[in-house]
């Protein structure tokens, strides 16, 4: 089987007490969300992260902040943004994180009176020279480790968005998150792109949605859970159960055994060393 996973909870404010719920869900890892002021890349405590993974037997994906901007064109906003990945990258090292998830961000746009223009597609070439920079700093940084930086869909892919996923997709470090309630919201529109692509899935966030309202327990919405559960399962994606909340995960950790109990599915494990 894939391996599993939870993100860390609002509602468990303290790493092990997140530590001690994924171990006592059986699940895998857990995603460290660096939306959070508790796990800023200076707050990591290397030792004490290492302790918990050993104490209770998971190991852990992190989830850059959600306002990464790595394109800006302000360079000393952009190079703060560089540094945190670059220096997120050398704590995956040391603490053998296998994942970072990462989104592409809009950047700014302009409200024209007819339509919105957005400043990355009016400035295509800066832009992707940008993204193309950023690969190679990331390939150095990497230097042939095994971690690689998942791009995470979220409200719909612009054009200047699916043109640097294929510059960034030309290199082994980066491959793609499939958020598949972030897809449902939008009517499927993350699909084709995805799907376009799949060589490079490696990471599923799994949640049910109702319309637009998603990070619902599996089996509380109306997504084609199953469909998205078997190509996991075909590209060997590890995947992040991302409800919200303590109990969310434990209702989606019933579908999950429940599916997986009457249903015949391949043996894809993922191994990762711990410590």
């Amino acid at each position: 089987m894939a391996d599993l996973g939870m993100p860390t909870l609002i509602e468990l404010p303290h790493l092990e007490d997140c530590a001690a719920l994924c171990h006592e869900l059986g699940l895998q890892f857990m995603e460290l969300n660096m939306n959070l002021p508790q796990y800023q890349i200076n707050k990591f405590d290397i030792k004490k992260y290492r302790e918990l993974a050993r104490k209770y037997n998971i190991y852990y994906t992190i989830h850059l902040d959600e306002n990464l901007n790595i394109s800006d064109f302000n360079p000393y906003v952009a190079d703060a943004y560089r540094q945190t990945v670059l220096d997120t990258i050398n704590t995956a090292k040391e603490l053998s994180i296998p994942i970072l998830n990462m989104h592409l961000s809009n950047g700014v746009y302009f409200t024209l009176p007819h339509k919105k223009v957005f400043l990355f597609e009016e400035y295509k070439d800066i832009y992707l020279t940008s993204i193309q920079n950023f690969r190679a700093e990331c390939e150095s940084a990497i230097d042939g480790r095994n971690i690689t930086i998942c791009i995470e869909n979220s409200d719909g892919y612009s054009n200047f968005q699916t043109d640097a996923l294929t510059v960034l997709l030309e290199s082994p470090v980066f491959a793609l998150t499939f958020d598949i309630g972030h897809n449902y919201g939008i009517g499927g529109m993350d699909e084709p792109v995805i799907l376009s692509h799949k060589e490079h899935l490696r990471h599923f966030h799994f949640h049910d949605a109702l319309g637009r309202a998603n990070h619902l327990a599996l089996g509380t919405g109306e997504i084609d859970l199953e469909k998205y559960y078997r190509i996991a399962y075909e590209h060997q994606c590890r995947i992040v159960l991302e409800t919200k909340t303590a109990d969310g995960l434990k209702q989606s950790v019933e579908w999950i055994k429940n599916f997986s109990g009457c249903t015949a599915l391949p043996d894809t494990g993922i191994t990762i060393p711990i410590w």
